[in-house]
């Protein structure tokens, strides 16, 4: 399960966020999580509520999370598709020589502070 290792990174960010601006205690965290990213949300948000229970200035904090779309794009046609229906390669052409254009992240969105 590496959801431990990204609520880590995703903690102490946050945390860091928190403290430089002067923050007292973080109440919420958005997070967007791409299609394809192989970051479970529940499992993400499972470890998340455990590890609140560890950091005093996270205690309580909710997390919420936002898909991000996998779009992908094929370098022989020039369109884009839906990834995750479609896979590698291109409906529109059947070529192989794609690339996903978005899908892939995770990204810290918003944090609401104390």
């Amino acid at each position: 399960m590496h959801e431990l290792g990204v609520v880590f990174h995703i903690a102490d960010s946050v945390v860091k966020i928190a403290q430089d601006n002067g923050a007292s205690r973080v109440r919420r965290v958005t997070v967007q999580i791409g299609e394809v990213s192989t970051v479970i949300p529940d499992y993400l948000i499972d470890v998340w509520k455990w590890n609140c229970k560890r950091t005093p200035m996270l205690e309580d904090c909710e997390l919420l999370w936002e898909p991000i779309h996998a779009i992908t794009y094929c370098e022989n046609c020039g369109k884009t598709y839906d990834t995750v229906p479609q896979g590698k390669i291109c409906p529109h052409c059947g070529s192989d020589r794609t690339y996903l254009q978005q899908g892939n992240e995770l990204e810290i969105k918003e944090i609401a502070v104390e």
